[in-house]
C-alpha cells in the first residue's frame, strides 16, 4: 500500500469512527445519526447514550443510504468492529429499487420452477397475460424500460384497454409517477422527455406496472398499507412485523374515468403527494390504524377471510425478502427497518407495491409520532443483545419479552433447530413440536 493510499484509509476510519478497546468495560454507548428526527434522539438518550459526530468513535450509527455505500465502499478500506451496529446492509437497494425488486422476484420464481418446487405452481388456466404463479402472485405485472419495451407492448396488446403506471426506479415519495391507457401517451412522453426507448444507454430505467384497477375502497377511498419490517440477518433470514402499521388513504374518492387519469390525489397514497390537496386532514393526515382495517374487515367481510388476507401479506413479505437473500449481503453489523407499500384489491388479495430503505420518520400527527418513537424503541430492544451494548458475535435471537410491538415472522436458524428436534421427538416417540413459527 502507498502512503498516499494508507493516508486516504487512515482519513475514512476516522471519518466513519473506530472503537478502541472492549466497550464493555466501559459500558457508555456512543451513537451517531445523519438524521436529525427527534423519535431517534429521545430514543438513544432516554437510554443515556452519547451522540457523537461521524468523525468520532461511535457503536451504533444510524445513517443515510449513502452514508452506507461510502462506509461500505471498497475503496474507503474501512472494517467495523464487533461493537458497532449499523442500520442499513450495504446493497439494500436489491430490495427498495422497484427495477431489481422485480428482476429478483422474477429469478425466485424461475429457480423455483427450475427445480420443480410446488411453490412456482401457475394455473391451468390462460387468463389474459398468460398462466399466473398460484403461490407466488404477488406482485402486478410489470416491465422495466427500456430494456423490456417490447415485452411490454406485447402484453398491452392482449389488453388494450387495460391502465398501466409508470414510476421512476430511483424515485420516491411519488416522483415522477404517472398513469397511462393508451401506448400513444407512453410514445408521447418519451418524445417529450427526449429519451426514446430504443437508445438504452445513459437513460434513467422506468417500472412500468399493471394498474390494480380494483382496489378495496373504504368511504369511496383508495388506500394502501404501510408496513415496517425489520430484518436482522438475511442468511439465515430472520424478520420480524410491526403490529402498528398504518393505511394511507387518498384525500379525493377513486374515480376510473379518464378525465381522472392524471389526478394523483385519485391514484397515488403517498402523504408527500396527499398533504398538498384542498381535502387533506392535518389532525389525522388520512391515516388509519392496522388494527381499525382488521375490525373492519372482520365487521363487513367476516373474520375467516380477514384472518387469511393478513396471511397472506405475512407469506407475501416472507417471499419478497427470500426472493433477493441469496444476493444480499448479509453483513453482520447491519440490520434494516423496511417499509413495505402493499395495495388490498377488492377480492381481499395484496399486491406489493414497493419497498423503502429509508421510510420516512417525520411525524405528520401525534398518533403518527406516538407510532414512529414505539418503532424505534422496538427496534432497539430486537436488535441489541440483552444487555444493551452492540455485538455483533450475538446470535440475534431476542427473548419474547423483548420483541415489544413486533411479531416474529420467520428466523430461519430457530426453525432449523425445531425441524431436528422434531425429527429427532418423532424417532423416539415423543411427539410433535408444539412451535407456532411461521416456516
Amino acid at each position: 500500500m502507498t502512503h498516499e493510499q494508507k493516508r486516504v484509509t487512515t482519513n475514512l476510519a476516522n471519518m466513519y469512527g473506530r472503537i478502541a478497546g472492549n466497550v464493555h468495560d466501559k459500558m457508555k454507548i456512543s451513537f451517531c445519526t445523519d438524521l436529525d428526527k427527534s423519535v431517534l434522539v429521545n430514543n438513544f438518550e432516554k437510554r443515556a447514550w452519547n451522540q457523537v459526530n461521524y468523525d468520532e468513535d461511535w457503536n451504533f450509527y444510524w445513517a443515510g443510504v449513502q452514508t452506507c455505500r461510502n462506509i461500505f465502499s471498497v475503496d474507503s478500506g474501512y472494517r467495523m468492529h464487533d461493537y458497532q451496529l449499523i442500520n442499513h446492509f450495504p446493497n439494500h437497494y436489491e430490495l427498495s429499487r422497484k427495477d431489481l425488486l422485480v428482476k429478483n422476484i422474477k429469478r425466485y420464481r424461475k429457480d423455483l420452477e427450475r427445480d420443480g418446487n410446488y411453490l412456482a405452481e401457475k394455473s391451468e388456466s390462460v387468463q389474459p397475460g398468460g398462466a399466473r404463479y398460484i403461490h407466488l402472485d404477488f406482485i402486478p405485472i410489470t416491465f422495466v424500460l427500456p430494456a423490456d419495451y417490447n415485452m411490454f407492448v406485447e402484453e398491452y396488446r392482449k389488453n388494450p384497454q387495460s391502465t398501466w403506471i409508470m414510476k421512476p426506479c430511483g424515485k420516491s415519495q411519488g416522483t415522477g409517477i404517472f398513469l397511462i391507457n393508451k401506448l400513444s401517451k407512453l410514445k408521447r412522453w418519451s418524445r417529450e422527455a427526449k429519451t426514446p426507448f430504443h437508445q438504452q444507454i445513459g437513460k434513467e430505467s422506468y417500472v412500468i406496472s399493471k394498474y390494480i384497477d380494483n382496489p378495496l375502497l373504504i368511504g369511496g377511498k383508495k388506500f394502501d398499507l404501510r408496513l415496517y419490517v425489520l430484518v436482522t440477518s438475511f442468511r439465515p433470514l430472520k424478520v420480524y412485523l410491526f403490529k402498528m402499521g398504518f393505511c394511507r388513504f387518498c384525500t379525493v374518492k377513486y374515480d376510473t374515468s379518464l378525465t381522472e387519469l392524471d389526478n394523483m390525489y385519485v391514484h397515488l397514497t403517498n402523504v408527500s403527494v396527499q398533504k398538498h390537496g384542498g381535502e387533506y386532514n392535518t389532525l389525522h393526515g388520512g391515516k388509519w390504524s392496522v388494527q381499525n382495517l382488521r375490525l373492519y374487515l372482520e365487521g363487513t367481510r367476516g373474520k375467516e377471510v380477514t384472518d387469511r388476507l393478513f396471511g397472506s401479506i405475512s407469506w407475501l413479505i416472507i417471499h419478497s425478502l427470500r426472493a433477493v437473500a441469496p444476493v444480499m449481503a448479509s453483513d453482520r453489523h447491519c440490520f434494516e427497518c423496511y417499509g413495505y407499500d402493499i395495495i388490498i384489491d377488492n377480492n381481499l388479495k395484496p399486491w406489493l407495491v414497493e419497498v423503502n430503505a429509508s421510510p420516512s420518520l417525520t411525524s405528520t400527527t401525534v398518533n403518527d409520532r406516538i407510532l414512529k418513537y414505539k418503532l424505534i424503541d422496538n427496534i432497539l430492544s430486537v436488535v441489541l443483545p440483552p444487555d444493551g451494548v452492540p455485538d455483533v458475535r450475538w446470535n440475534k435471537i431476542p427473548k419474547p419479552e423483548a420483541l415489544g410491538n413486533f411479531d416474529l415472522l420467520l428466523d430461519e436458524e430457530l426453525a432449523s433447530h425445531e425441524e431436528l428436534h422434531t425429527s429427532a421427538s418423532s424417532q423416539s416417540g415423543k411427539g410433535k413440536s408444539s412451535s407456532t413459527r411461521w416456516k
